[in-house]
């Protein structure tokens, strides 16, 4: 078992089945094998958009099939039942969950149909390219990158493998939720302060 992040190689690959070994403070994301620290905690406007949005899908979800679940909660992008070949184990901010057999004891195990990132300073460069990439990769069919300090939103549909930039999203602008017909939020309530 290991207790303490000092007894990994950060050099080396390792396995959800290794990741399931570590009793240790820090958060981590492993990415394609490779261990990533989870930055500090957010910021009190990160926290604050976070909430908003939960709440907001989450009454939404109420006697719905699909689920939100927000970190941390682990999400191993490829759909397996063998944990050391699970590479990748993400903690997205917010994920829907449409099909229930993705959910287990661990947390999700595949790709949740919609993602939602709340950018901090420490975490731009790995929202914006690194999960942007996995979550194309795994087939997250809407991801959303929300900026808390502009109050903007971006929202990515996937087509043909790849994502596109359905459109950025500001000010009073009403959000229509591709993966939860009938929800459509509000920049606005996203964004109070």
């Amino acid at each position: 078992m290991i207790t303490n992040l000092n007894q990994l190689d950060l050099s080396r690959k390792y396995t959800y089945a290794d990741y399931l070994t570590w009793w240790f403070d820090e958060r981590v994301e492993l990415i394609k094998g490779y261990i990533r620290l989870i930055s500090p905690a957010p910021s009190n406007k990160h926290q604050k958009v976070a909430s908003n949005l939960h709440g907001y899908i989450f009454s939404f979800l109420k006697k719905q099939r699909c689920q939100i679940r927000f970190a941390p909660f682990d999400v191993r992008l490829k759909r397996t039942v063998n944990d050391k070949e699970v590479l990748t184990v993400v903690q997205p901010d917010i994920c829907i969950i449409c099909d229930p057999t993705l959910l287990d004891d661990k947390g999700c195990n595949g790709a949740p149909d919609m993602i939602i990132e709340i950018l901090s300073m420490a975490n731009i460069k790995h929202d914006l390219i690194t999960k942007y990439e996995l979550y194309e990769e795994a087939g997250v069919q809407e991801y959303w990158v929300v900026y808390p300090y502009e109050s903007i939103i971006d929202v990515y549909y996937l087509a043909n493998f790849k994502y596109y930039l359905y459109k950025k999203y500001i000010e009073d602008d009403l959000i229509p939720v591709r993966a939860l017909p009938g929800l459509t939020l509000d920049m606005k309530d996203i964004f109070d302060a």
